[in-house]
């Protein structure tokens, strides 16, 4: 995980950028890189081209002494700038092995011979299809003078794009890099490309599975009476999300999982111990970095979370870390929080404050990667709202709006919070194969039907079923707690005390005068997007942040599935009366 900056069209006005020119802007590229410098702390680099400029910062997780970047190609013609990982690296090296001299043992560095290989059909699709892993990338061919971004399936990996007075186009990490620089500012889109010949992104990730009509009539693991009749459902969920966490243990360096005692990320700690005595990467018995895995967890001195996941990590065996915060030191890291994970949205910063501070920990210990349990809720309707769904289309249609908007909300959460001290995070639930299991499932399997006993299945049924063999039961069976809940009810209460306290019934009154796009609907949000104009004070910089109602993180369209949602704005899973404790 890393970060970079990316100028391009320089020549903007057809016109060779002289050299007085070409050092202006390579000196406010460089300024521009430093403010990301928190995402990679270990290394800095740069290409000064006629008509391109790459700066990167690095993060070293695979390949600390030989894969600084910008990455070159053997004949020095591709630069390439990535932030992210690419997880089936070796077997696209193995591909290649002939045909290009690789220069690096990076991960990334075989994105250069897949666009050498891709470049005269323009099937830009194809090779990035070819990609496993979660990534963002700017290449830049220097002999023909165009360039390449691209994004992955999900947008794990953030990426913005700009455009300065002149035209000149830009991309970042991080929209505070392109912040009073650039005078439109975008989110780069996820899933998409863009080349330099086309103008605008393509779209190349793109899945059947997206429509109703492709899933509905897919084999169902259980009867209309919740009996298993095709246990091979269940352990194709298991076998894929087994796949995704060893694939994703590549590291040269310590690793670690978070571990709030939930489900999903209880699961993935459960693997990723069972992996964790031997490195994956060399197909040998070599002994991991780290024999023991060690696992975090955050909250209030007696939160949920921190009992749960007591519970859980000393039956998988994890060397376990409580880190407590306290209400004050919540508060009081707001504004840097709102720095780093740029968004004024309300669930994004009340669960991205408790993660912010987890994070400073878990580097201090040397850890340098995490693996956590995001994207699980979306794939498999966790959370609470979902009981409310009229049918399986309803519910599957949720699910693929969920899925088309992780980017904005958890994704950019756990990757900007953790991101802010040097952390990367890796999410094997939002595996692309894993992806395609889990959305490809009848969803009748995911629903949180009836039972002919009269209770309600469980959310998630068939995830729990596929692990249950390695968590106590009263983890499995654990509900479902939204993180900003979990780690201490009195968090969120405070803050909306605080809040209507701190902003007065005339500003509020006021807000939309005051902020014209995207007016507050709530004080809370109103006191989190003071702080942000603060520091993002661009209008651009206001709409590129996501602004929808909804109730315990729902999309504004589940808001029909009950009538006494539709003047509700709450995202805390409490919200949700009459099945927050009372599934089975």
């Amino acid at each position: 995980m890393c970060g970079f900056v990316g100028a391009f069209d320089l020549n903007c006005g057809g016109q060779p950028v002289g050299e007085g020119l070409k050092e202006e802007l390579r000196a406010q590229i460089l300024e521009m890189s430093k403010r990301i410098r928190h995402r990679g702390p270990d290394w800095s680099g740069v290409y000064t081209g006629d008509n391109a400029i790459l700066s990167h910062e690095r993060l070293a997780i695979v390949d600390p002494l030989s894969g600084k970047q910008p990455l070159v190609s053997d004949d020095e013609t591709i630069i390439l700038a990535v932030n992210g990982e690419i997880y089936n690296q070796k077997s696209l090296r193995a591909e290649f092995a002939g045909t290009y001299n690789f220069r690096t043992q990076s991960d990334c560095e075989v994105i250069i011979p897949l666009y050498k290989k891709y470049r005269e059909s323009g099937d830009f699709s194809a090779m990035i299809e070819k990609l496993s892993g979660i990534f963002a990338f700017a290449l830049y061919d220097s002999k023909n003078d165009v360039y390449l971004i691209g994004r992955d399936e999900i947008g794990v990996i953030p990426l913005y794009q700009g455009w300065d007075k002149a035209g000149r186009y830009y991309v970042a990490s991080e929209l505070k890099a392109l912040e009073g620089d650039c005078v439109t500012i975008e989110e780069f889109p996820n899933g998409h490309y863009l080349y330099s010949k086309d103008k605008k992104p393509v779209r190349w990730y793109k899945r059947d599975w997206e429509s109703f009509d492709a899933v509905k009539k897919n084999p169902c693991a259980t009867d209309d009476n919740g009996e298993i009749i095709n246990p091979s459902v269940i352990e194709k969920v298991r076998n894929g999300l087994e796949a995704a966490v060893k694939a994703q243990l590549m590291s040269d360096v310590p690793y670690g999982v978070l571990l709030s005692g939930g489900l999903d990320s209880s699961i993935i700690a459960a693997i990723t111990q069972k992996y964790s005595k031997k490195r994956v990467e060399s197909d040998s018995r070599e002994s991991a970095w780290w024999p023991q895995l060690h696992s975090f967890a955050v909250g209030l001195e007696g939160s949920p979370d921190l009992v749960a996941a007591k519970k859980a990590a000393d039956y998988i065996g994890t060397v376990h870390h409580e880190v407590h915060f306290t209400i004050q030191e919540a508060l009081d890291a707001l504004p840097d929080v709102i720095y780093h994970i740029e968004t004024y949205d309300i669930t994004t910063v009340r669960a991205s404050t408790p993660m912010y501070l987890l994070a400073r920990v878990i580097k201090s210990m040397g850890i340098k990667m995490v693996l956590s349990g995001e994207g699980s809720d979306e794939l498999f309707g966790g959370y609470l709202y979902f009981h409310k769904a009229p049918n399986a289309q309803e519910f599957h249609e949720e699910l693929v709006r969920k899925m088309s908007k992780l980017h904005l909300y958890d994704c950019l959460r756990a990757n900007k919070s953790l991101m802010a001290w040097g952390v990367e995070g890796r999410v094997p639930f939002l595996d692309k194969d894993f992806i395609d299991i889990a959305m490809t499932l009848n969803p009748k399997d995911k629903m949180s039907i009836k039972l002919p006993d009269g209770k309600q299945r469980i959310e998630k049924w068939i995830l729990r079923k596929a692990f249950e063999d390695l968590l106590p039961e009263n983890i499995v069976w654990r509900q479902k707690e939204q993180f900003s809940d979990g780690v201490g009810y009195n968090w969120i209460d405070t803050l909306k005390k605080m809040t209507e306290e701190k902003v007065s019934d005339a500003e509020f009154a006021r807000r939309e005068n005051r902020f014209p796009v995207n007016p507050p609907k709530t004080k809370e949000e109103y006191y989190y997007r003071e702080i942000y104009s603060r520091l993002f004070p661009s209008d651009s910089a206001a709409r590129v942040v996501p602004h929808e109602a909804g109730v315990a993180c729902s999309t504004a369209k589940a808001l029909e599935w009950d009538a006494a949602w539709k003047n509700m704005d709450e995202p805390s899973g409490r919200a949700i009366m009459g099945v927050h404790d009372n599934a089975y």
